[in-house]
């Protein structure tokens, strides 16, 4: 179990960038893949983007490629979420999330459910 802590949320002009953090207790951060989650106000959460437990592959839903960029920091424990040109739409509670890295694969893992451990959220308004 890892706990999780987002930081870096808050108010943002559409256009504008934010860069999220996600810091990781213990000392197993580089066997957890990372995921960055958002849930807008009565929307499902889902997937925005996710990063192997060695930072050599990531995945981006269609919405956020070109735009987001994830990487972590083993030494660190911590994962980042970097967000430009911000849309009102994307206006949301980010959650951090992991999962057990499955070593036997090379991508990085995109299921939901394989996600055991959460951050609290951190929310992102995005104003026009």
């Amino acid at each position: 179990q890892v706990q999780l802590v987002e930081s870096g949320g808050g108010l943002v002009q559409a256009g504008g960038s934010l860069r999220l953090s996600c810091a990781a207790s213990g000392h197993t951060f580089y066997m957890y893949d990372m995921g960055w989650f958002r849930q807008a106000l009565g929307k499902e959460r889902e997937l925005v983007a996710a990063i192997r437990w060695s930072g050599g592959s990531t995945y981006y839903a269609d919405s956020g490629k070109g735009r987001f960029t994830i990487a972590r920091d083993n030494a660190k424990n911590t994962v980042y979420h970097q967000m430009n040109s911000l849309k009102t739409e994307e206006t949301a509670v980010f959650y951090c999330a992991a999962a057990t890295a499955n070593f036997g694969r090379e991508d990085s893992t995109t299921t939901e459910q394989e996600y055991h451990d959460w951050g609290q959220g951190t929310q992102v308004t995005v104003y026009s």
